[in-house]
């Protein structure tokens, strides 16, 4: 079951440069292949203040 979001969120992930932590923003309005089952939200790094979009599944909430 995939993971619900929302806006405010706060969720860390595994980045390049390490461990990230940050805000879901928005979930992504994209459409493809297994976005239903595994939708991407747009998320802002509180390091950086950038923007960028992950699955689900690369994010815990927390």
């Amino acid at each position: 079951m995939a993971k619900t979001l929302k806006s405010g969120d706060k969720v860390s992930w595994d980045s390049s440069g390490g461990h990230s932590t940050g805000h879901v923003v928005k979930k992504d309005a994209a459409k493809g292949k297994g976005l239903q089952d595994d939708p991407k939200y747009v998320v802002e790094s509180d390091k950086s203040g950038k923007r960028a979009s992950h699955k689900a599944s690369a994010l815990k909430k927390g």
